[in-house]
């Protein structure tokens, strides 16, 4: 094992050792810097460790029509050389300094985000700064990248899962950006060139849709110059092209026939927004109609009652333009019918009559009681929880008035989320043997 190797072996142990240590208060404090750069942060100094998340708006939406996937493409891109570093020297600098750097983008957001020791704080954050504002997008890791995504598009083209899923997609989306792939396709990735991942880069990184969320060893004043230094030179404004509402084409059935032991399952219906006023009686009655893993109407009736599926639930899903309550199961081929209709009888109970005072005490009980173990756990969580709250706009005092606002929640309202929601017709898809 190499030296460089060692030091980053011995940097990731440290690393998976402390994260998870639980954050037990969290007061989050707003840091503007002298640039105006605003982030979440939360002070932490029982590990000497410091996590950075961050998120520009415009994911592979923004993606050019015949360039998909170019969002995906640059993602991995970014710590494979940057200013004067060529890919190899940046990624030794990277395993000295003993730091975790990634980035990822999905349909509405590019995201980033770096783990590092505070001891080797000031060189982790050079090598952030170079990665954010000075990609080098050569073209021998553009060519290495890229057929990397190609050889995983290859593989997903035998999965009936993912042919399904695309498929249903096209359906579900229509045209909308939504609807395409978001890893892009042979053709459309082979006609991305260096030109085309600056020009991404440069109208998407900007500072009027970042938003920034630190967990970790640092003060708040200590933190300030650091934003300027890694965001502060960016272009004040972002170049995005509007995206519009998508549509959902429910009241269709999506058939994808295939020689498999197992039937999945999908249906959509119509969703709530997370500023909506009905979210949390909606987040409720999901909670009690799928969402309880073991506790659901849904699970209980598919899967304790008749073991017709290891696991079926439902999860409310909201992206920047859709929002919508997804329920999803697997089974065997010559029960899929069978469930399907087991689906459709609990849901119209849900829709018809709501759930019973019981249900509701419980799933309060639950909601209230497994925020901090889901959402608060370890520095990285906190971090991406930060982000979600500042891109919902939910405000820095959300995790301490979350409980007052799920008890305040009466039985009238989750019934009246659970009529507007599941009344309509929805969208499935069924995937598995013909004779299903």
């Amino acid at each position: 094992m190499t030296a460089p190797i060692m030091r980053r072996f011995a940097a990731l142990i440290f690393l998976i050792l402390f994260s998870a240590a639980p954050s037990y208060a969290v007061e989050i404090k707003e840091v503007v810097s002298p640039k105006g750069i605003k982030a979440w942060l939360v002070q932490d100094d029982f590990v000497p460790l410091i996590s950075m998340r961050f998120s520009f708006k415009g994911g592979s939406t923004q993606d050019p029509n015949g360039k998909e996937g170019l969002a995906n493409l640059m993602t991995g891109l970014f710590d494979e050389g940057a200013g004067d570093l060529d890919s190899e020297t940046f990624q030794e600098k990277l395993d000295d300094v003993g730091a975790e750097m990634g980035f990822n983008a999905d349909d509405d957001d590019v995201t980033g985000s770096i783990r590092m020791l505070a001891e080797k704080r000031d060189q982790a954050v050079d090598l952030l700064t170079l990665a954010v504002n000075k990609p080098r997008f050569d073209q021998a890791p553009i060519d290495r990248i890229r057929q990397q995504i190609v050889a995983g598009i290859k593989s997903s083209e035998r999965d009936p899962n993912t042919i399904a899923g695309r498929k249903f997609a096209e359906v579900l989306y229509g045209d909308h950006p939504y609807g395409r792939r978001s890893e892009g396709t042979e053709a459309s990735l082979n006609s991305i060139t260096h030109d085309d991942l600056a020009t991404f880069h440069k109208r998407n990184f900007a500072r009027d849709n970042l938003i920034v969320a630190v967990v970790g060893s640092i003060s708040p004043e200590e933190l300030s110059p650091l934003l300027d230094k890694v965001f502060g030179d960016l272009p004040e404004k972002a170049e995005l092209e509007t995206i519009s509402e998508a549509k959902l084409a429910f009241g269709q059935t999506t058939r994808v026939d295939y020689a498999l032991p197992q039937t999945s399952i999908s249906m959509v219906y119509p969703g709530v927004r997370r500023q909506d006023a009905d979210f949390f009686p909606a987040y409720i009655m999901n909670h009690i109609l799928g969402g309880g893993t073991f506790s659901s109407r849904i699970y209980n009736e598919v899967r304790e009652k008749r073991g017709l599926a290891y696991s079926a639930g439902s999860n409310l899903v909201t992206r920047d333009h859709m929002a919508a309550l997804m329920v999803n199961t697997a089974t065997r081929a010559d029960r899929a019918n069978e469930t399907l209709q087991i689906l459709k009888t609990e849901i119209a109970k849900m829709a018809k009559d709501g759930p019973t005072e019981d249900e509701l005490v419980e799933a309060k009980k639950y909601l209230v009681g497994s925020y901090a173990v889901n959402n608060l756990d370890s520095s990285s969580a906190v971090a991406s929880t930060l982000i979600g709250l500042q891109d919902e706009n939910l405000g820095r005092d959300y995790i301490d008035k979350r409980a007052e606002l799920i008890n305040a929640v009466t039985l009238d309202q989750v019934k009246a989320a659970a009529k507007k929601l599941l009344e309509t017709d929805p969208a499935i898809l069924i995937v598995g043997s013909p004779q299903s």
